[in-house]
């Protein structure tokens, strides 16, 4: 028998060499792996949270956003050039039995009133309750009122938050791409700075989940 090669228990078990790295080998394997992923912590965080606005006529705003977001995309309507404003959402998770607004859509549509945005401007576009895909069903639901609505229009921007809104970005391409131009248009998350997002655990769970979601929805099942 090879003395590199030995069984016992009735040949059940057996025993082999195997070649492991070396101190100097898991350095080596580090030194070349620290700048990739330095590159990764400095650079994930702004590529998720996508900045990429275009000359657009209407706003679309995800209304699952928190309030101070809502209120950050009426400012960015009155910066723009939009001549209409469409909030999307599906079926409220909570306190459907408390409030008059079923949808998400209608909820950011409320709260924009209430900030004084004008109503003639403004559409609830709702989508129906899915179990997933929830960005994609909101982004189907604008295509469908818009091809409805027979409007004249070339592009949109999509207004989300913080690093959910490249994967945002990619849908609304994905389902509104050739016939309308998407742009982005990220409100930035005020609980962390960006350049630090690794400092706290809230913002380290947002990044690596949105990174992972992100990776799936291009490479994998886009219709996530």
């Amino acid at each position: 028998m090879n003395a590199l090669y030995q069984t016992a228990l009735w040949d059940l078990l057996e025993y082999k060499p195997l070649w492991t790295l070396t101190l100097k080998g898991w350095f080596m394997v580090l030194s070349l792996a620290a700048p990739a992923i330095a590159v990764f912590i400095m650079g994930i965080q702004r590529f998720l949270c996508l900045a990429k606005p275009i000359a657009a006529e209407v706003l679309v705003v995800e209304g699952w956003l928190r309030d101070e977001a809502i209120a950050g995309a009426l400012q960015e309507f009155h910066r723009g050039s939009y001549q209409l404003l469409i909030t999307t959402g599906v079926p409220l998770n909570r306190g459907i039995y408390l409030s008059e607004y079923q949808t998400f859509a209608e909820l950011a549509a409320a709260t924009l009133i209430r900030l004084g945005f004008a109503p003639d401007k403004l559409v609830a576009v709702s989508a129906p309750k899915v179990l997933r895909d929830r960005t994609l069903t909101t982004a189907i639901a604008v295509r469908d009122w818009l091809g409805q609505a027979n409007l004249e229009i070339r592009g949109i921007n999509v207004y989300s938050f913080d690093v959910h809104t490249r994967r945002t970005w990619l849908l609304y391409r994905r389902v509104l791409e050739p016939r309308l131009r998407v742009g982005a248009i990220a409100y930035h998350s005020p609980d962390y700075p960006p350049h630090r997002w690794w400092a706290q655990s809230g913002s380290v769970r947002d990044v690596m989940s949105e990174t992972i979601a992100y990776l799936y929805v291009k490479f994998i099942n886009w219709r996530a």
